[in-house]
Formats: C-alpha cells, sequence, structure tokens
C-alpha cells in the first residue's frame, strides 16, 4: 500500500470515527435518482450559479467599487483623458488590460443569463408536471424566493459598470422607488445615500451583489437541494413507478458521472459565448451622465417585461392628495405587479390544494394535458410576460419596422387583456382534445392505415395493441371531479365564505374535464379489439377465394 493510501485511509478513518462519514457517505450515494432530459434544467440553473461564483471571485480582484472620479489612462484610446469613475476605469481596465478580463467580463455576463433563464424554465416545468404538491410546497417556495433573488442579482451586477446603459437601469430603478406612495422619497435618500445619483449606491451595489444576495442564495440552494433529497425526486409515470419507489440510477458512481459531465458541458458552453459572442460592451456607451439617454436602451431581458408594463399604463394615472404626490402609473406597473406576481407563485401550491381537497403526497408528475386547467394557466401568464416584453422594445420595433410607436402601444394595451384570456381557452381546450385522443387511443389501440372490408360490407380500420408502458402512461392519471360538500370531508362548511370560494375555485378547474378510462372499459375493449382482429384475420384467409372482397390501403395524419 502507498503512503498515499495510507493517508487516504487515514482522513477516511478520523472522519468516520468523528462524524460517522461512512454511513452518511453510503447512504447519500445510493441514492436513487430519475433519469428524464427536463431534469437537467435544475442542473443548469445550480451549475451556471458555480460559474457565476467562480468569474464573480476574478472580478473582484480589479473591480473598484467607487463612484469618486478619476482621469482614464487606459489602453481603449477613444476614452483616454476623460473624465469617470473608479468603477467604470476599473471596469475598462478590466476589459482592456487585464489577461483575460474581457473574457471574464463576458463569461460572468452570460452565465448570469443563463442563470435566470435556467432558474425560470425549471419553475416552469415544476409548474406544469406538478411537482410543487405536498410535500415540496416549501421547496417551491424556495424556488419561487430564488427566481425573485435572482433577477435583483443580476439587475444589481449590471448596474455596477457605471456606465451609461447601466446608469440608465439604476435611474429608472429609482423612479420606481420615488413612486412608492408617502415613503419613496426616503427609501431612495437612503439607497443612495442623498440626491440621486450620489456616491455610495455603487459600493452599496457591490456589496448587495458579491455578499448579500449571493450568500442568501447560496443558503437557500442548499436547503433546496437537502429538501430533494429528503423528499426523494419525483419522477414520471410508467410501468413499475409508484408514489412509494423511485426508479433510476444511484448518485454513485453514475449520477455523478452523468452530473460532472454535463457541468462542463454547460460550462464549455457558456465559455464560448464569452469568448465568440460580444455582451454588455460598456465602452461603446460610455460613463454614465443624467443628461444624455439613449431612445433604444434595453435592459437585460428579465427586467423588460417591468419596462414594458410602464410603457403601458397612462401617463394620466397621477394624482396628489395630502400634499402627497401619488404616481400610480408608476407604481401600480412596477411595485404592485412584482408584488402580486410574486404572492401569486408563493401561494400557488395552496390554491390548487383549495380546489382538489387533495391532502396527499405525491411523487409522480402529471402530464400537462391531464391537467388543462393549470397548463392553461401557466400559458396565460407566459402570453401575458411575453406581451410586456415586447412592450417593453416598443421603440424598437416601431423604428425596425416603420411603424408608430402611438399605434404598437395602443395595439399592445388591448392584446394584454386579450391575448392572455385567449391563450388560455385555447390552451384548455388542446389539453381536452388531447385527452380525448389519449382516451381513444387507450381503448381501441394506435391507428395503423390499414381499411378491411369485412364480408358484409363493413369498413373497419384495423388497431395495433399498445405496449404496456404506452397504455399506462395514458391511463394513470387521477379522476378528479369539482368538489361537492357531501362527497368530500374537506370541501368546507357551505355557509362560509371560505367554502363557497373553495367549491367555486373547484369547479373553475374541474367542470371542463375528460373522464380517464376505467378497468372495465379496458378490458371491454380488450374483448371487442381481439373480435375485430380475428374477423379481419379470417377476411384474409377468405380474400384469396373470393375475389369480390377487397381490401384498401389508406394513410391518416
Amino acid at each position: 500500500m502507498s503512503t498515499i493510501d495510507k493517508a487516504a485511509g487515514g482522513v477516511a478513518n478520523f472522519a468516520d470515527d468523528t462524524v460517522g462519514a461512512s454511513k452518511v457517505v453510503n447512504g447519500f450515494a445510493r441514492k436513487i435518482f430519475p433519469d428524464h432530459w427536463s431534469f437537467m434544467l435544475g442542473e443548469i440553473t445550480l451549475y451556471s450559479f458555480v460559474i457565476l461564483l467562480l468569474t464573480g471571485t476574478f472580478l473582484t480582484f480589479f473591480y473598484e467599487p467607487s463612484a469618486a472620479e478619476t482621469t482614464y489612462t487606459g489602453g481603449y484610446i477613444p476614452l483616454t483623458g476623460q473624465h469617470v469613475s473608479e468603477a467604470y476605469e476599473s471596469s475598462l481596465r478590466l476589459s482592456f488590460d487585464i489577461r483575460g478580463g474581457l473574457l471574464m467580463r463576458q463569461v460572468h455576463h452570460w452565465a448570469a443569463l443563463v442563470f435566470v433563464a435556467a432558474t425560470i424554465v425549471h419553475m416552469a416545468r415544476v409548474f406544469f408536471t406538478g411537482a410543487f404538491r405536498k410535500p415540496r410546497e416549501i421547496n417551491w417556495v424556495i424556488g419561487s424566493i430564488l427566481a425573485i433573488l435572482a433577477v435583483f442579482e443580476g439587475f444589481t451586477g449590471y448596474s455596477l459598470p457605471d456606465d451609461l446603459l447601466s446608469g440608465t437601469g439604476i435611474r429608472i430603478a429609482q423612479a420606481i422607488i420615488l413612486a412608492v406612495p408617502v415613503v419613496g422619497s426616503y427609501i431612495s435618500f437612503f439607497l443612495f445615500g442623498g440626491e440621486f445619483p450620489g456616491t455610495d449606491f455603487i459600493p452599496r451595489f457591490f456589496t448587495i451583489h458579491i455578499l448579500l444576495l449571493p450568500a442568501v442564495i447560496l443558503a437557500l440552494v442548499a436547503v433546496h437541494l437537502m429538501l430533494v433529497v429528503v423528499h426523494k425526486h419525483t419522477q414520471y409515470p410508467g410501468p413499475g413507478r409508484t408514489e412509494d419507489n423511485v426508479v433510476g440510477f444511484p448518485l454513485f458512481p453514475v449520477y455523478m458521472a452523468k452530473a460532472g459531465g454535463f457541468f462542463f458541458i454547460v460550462f464549455g458552453i457558456i465559455a464560448a459565448l464569452g469568448a465568440l459572442v460580444q455582451i454588455n460592451a460598456i465602452w461603446a456607451y460610455g460613463a454614465y451622465d443624467p443628461s444624455p439617454v439613449t431612445a433604444g436602451s434595453q435592459p437585460d431581458w428579465y427586467m423588460g417585461w417591468l419596462d414594458g408594463a410602464v410603457r403601458l399604463t397612462p401617463g394620466w394615472f397621477e394624482f396628489s392628495l395630502f400634499g402627497f404626490t401619488f404616481s400610480m402609473n408608476i407604481f401600480i406597473p412596477t411595485t404592485v405587479v412584482i408584488l402580486f406576481t410574486m404572492g401569486v407563485m408563493v401561494l400557488y401550491p395552496w390554491i390548487e390544494q383549495a380546489a382538489t381537497g387533495d391532502r396527499r403526497e405525491h411523487h409522480l408528475l402529471d402530464r400537462p394535458r391531464n391537467q388543462p386547467t393549470r397548463t392553461a394557466l401557466g400559458v396565460m401568464a407566459l402570453t401575458f410576460y411575453i406581451l410586456l416584453w415586447v412592450s417593453g422594445g416598443n421603440d424598437i420595433v416601431a423604428h425596425m419596422m416603420s411603424l408608430s410607436i402611438n399605434d404598437i402601444t395602443r395595439s399592445l394595451r388591448v392584446l394584454i387583456f386579450v391575448l392572455p384570456a385567449l391563450a388560455f381557452v385555447v390552451t384548455k381546450r388542446i389539453c381536452l382534445g388531447l385527452q380525448r385522443k389519449d382516451r381513444e387511443k387507450a381503448l381501441h389501440g394506435r391507428e395503423t392505415g390499414r381499411i378491411v372490408r369485412l364480408p358484409h360490407g363493413e369498413f373497419i380500420e384495423v388497431h395495433a395493441p399498445l405496449t404496456e408502458l404506452e397504455r399506462w402512461t395514458l391511463v394513470q392519471h387521477d379522476n378528479l371531479r369539482p368538489m361537492e360538500i357531501e362527497d368530500r370531508v374537506d370541501a368546507g362548511n357551505p355557509d362560509t365564505l371560505y367554502g363557497k370560494v373553495q367549491r367555486r375555485l373547484s369547479k373553475f378547474y374541474f367542470e371542463d374535464r375528460v373522464e380517464p378510462v376505467t378497468p372495465a372499459e379496458l378490458a371491454a375493449s380488450h374483448h371487442d379489439h381481439h373480435n375485430a382482429l380475428e374477423t379481419a384475420h379470417a377476411d384474409e384467409l377468405d380474400r384469396g377465394d373470393n375475389p369480390a372482397i377487397a381490401t384498401s390501403q389508406t394513410t391518416h395524419g
């Protein structure tokens, strides 16, 4: 045995004797995780956060969080001799004078965009598949908080270079704070250390960005992963998969090897983006000056929807009362919208639980089509977000397409109420249609496109039987119906407001539904299908002796 092996064995024995490490490692290494491509979305979120920590650490070595004025003498000649802040000067020095600095800046920025995007897409996957149901409500709340924190972390990050674009974004943020009734001006003075822009906001944003928010995010990620292990990972339905087991691969060595490889793939793609695709060219904008504001300035995509909400709100929605100015045209589309969005996100597991009256634990995921109302609500929210995001660039759209910005704004003010409602109805109808198709397929099998004429003249299509896996996927979901007080003990007292709201909510969710296939229907369908196959087979045997009986071939789309 080599010296290294002996040393490693000694360390392992010491850890086992002091904290019982072998039991923890052995139990954790045998933890089973299911395998599905959609589960990688959460991994992308985690890996991009790790990349952010690594690149951010590098950037802090050279960035100067100060608004003090200095003269730029670095390698970017067009700005030589300009009076700029030390924050902007250090950002330019990182980009042009520090070896690998520009690459690290761009990798950091791309990783931030991927982190926010992966977080939101991962949340969407959890929502549409019902992975937030009991016992994972707290994990959904943690994920919702992480999504909001990721947005604010990104905002504070791209505000630090103190260039014209980031300064414009900070000015908009200050306007949003000022719009808070009564206390807005006090909050603004506290945050910026006096009148805007002041000299205190850059050090404060820097502390928030590199210390406060990352610490909270890291703690929440740790709790999130711990709860995933405690609750066990959700899985998609299939033969052998129940609410009491997990079918998949052990963490070690299979899942660790796959996860490690996937981490380097994510790292490689983000590094390639940072090396090949320019982003946030702060030297092209110049240092921040409150007087010039470019008409085409756009925030990062995850902040654009709030900008769009402000652009759609009529400017006349402002008044004075008791000596205070109430700018509802700013306060409602920003602060109110953010708080409402956060509230609905955090409370949604309990909202759906009230509609279903279901208090059971769920470890099998839903197919989105089998929850048409939930799926329609999600698509409606995405439509609402996309319209606000498009509105945030209405000036760019008007310029590029030679349209009137006023016409675009008026059209979006109408569409913001029409399209989400239309998306809800259409999505729900599509889900119900897919359920009917699944029911037909489960009962009669898969269409083959082969039409057979029987001896008595009837034409039938020969259907191919489904495999057990295919049939199980189509029939395994619960039969949810609107809540009735007489058959649901948790339906609430009908005389209370809660009981009335609960049953109306249940009716909204489950009034339109397609009954799943019952075992009796499956048995009867199997018997009929067997008889049809025997008849078709007998017809094929007789066809050679009776030329009057024909068989036609067709293809169904």
